[in-house]
């Protein structure tokens, strides 16, 4: 599947991947960071480490978190800038779940095009609502490895233990059912233009992410293979 994927040496990509909450970014942008020696960027997980570790910035995103609500872009764009800066991401990064808003689309593609990155790939992947529902309220998260189970679809051998380490299993204080509606109609509302924008630069792919993990997968492989032409990074005119 995705250890078939190369990218020309040299090359510096940048893959955004666009979707409601639930969709299955996460999974397969971890796949895929894998593959290609990609750093996988997630605000979501840079988030939730500052509020683990109780930091100025994990104390003002926590509550709006917990509402459902999407953290300021000033305070994303800002843990953004910074991870970009880091030195270990010479063939590229995947984005997972950002950018949320055209504001941080339009700031992360200045940041894209100063570092000679070019335009982004962008797959958009799309998922029926009461799958959503049925993947979020049932997903559970090991506390110790970070390991991820579905109880209904894909439950541990031992009710509210990890099968890696046995560590307890958890659920994100935003994947209960009242919180998850807020946190939908808040994509719907302010995530949703970006498939427009992305659409009309000619970079946006959609893909059926309600399948299983490895149909999904196989899925990214052929739009990837097909989009060879945008890894090179060199920037579009």
């Amino acid at each position: 599947m995705a250890s078939a994927l190369r990218l020309p040496t040299g090359a510096r990509r940048a893959l955004i991947f666009l979707g409601p909450p639930g969709a299955g970014k996460g999974t397969q942008a971890k796949r895929i960071s894998e593959a290609l020696a990609l750093v996988h960027i997630s605000t979501g997980d840079m988030l939730r480490e500052h509020v683990g570790r109780g930091t100025e910035l994990g104390l003002k995103a926590q509550p709006i978190m917990e509402r459902g609500d999407l953290v300021p872009d000033e305070v994303v764009l800002g843990m953004v800038a910074e991870r970009l800066s880091r030195p270990d991401q010479a063939c590229g990064f995947i984005f997972d779940g950002f950018p949320r808003t055209l504001a941080q689309a339009e700031a992360l593609d200045k940041v894209l095009c100063g570092q000679g990155c070019g335009k982004p790939l962008v797959v958009h992947f799309l998922v029926d609502p009461e799958r959503l529902f049925r993947r979020l309220s049932g997903r559970r998260t090991c506390a110790t490895c970070g390991e991820i189970y579905n109880i209904y679809d894909q439950p541990p051998k031992v009710e509210g233990r990890c099968d890696v380490d046995g560590g307890v299993l958890l659920q994100r204080p935003d994947d209960t059912l009242e919180v998850i509606r807020e946190r939908l109609a808040a994509y719907e509302r302010q995530t949703m233009p970006l498939v427009e924008y992305y659409r009309r630069q000619g970079v946006l792919v959609n893909i059926d992410g309600g399948s299983d993990v490895d149909t999904v997968a196989r899925l990214l492989v052929n739009i990837m293979e097909s989009n060879a032409s945008m890894q090179s990074g060199a920037p579009s005119a």
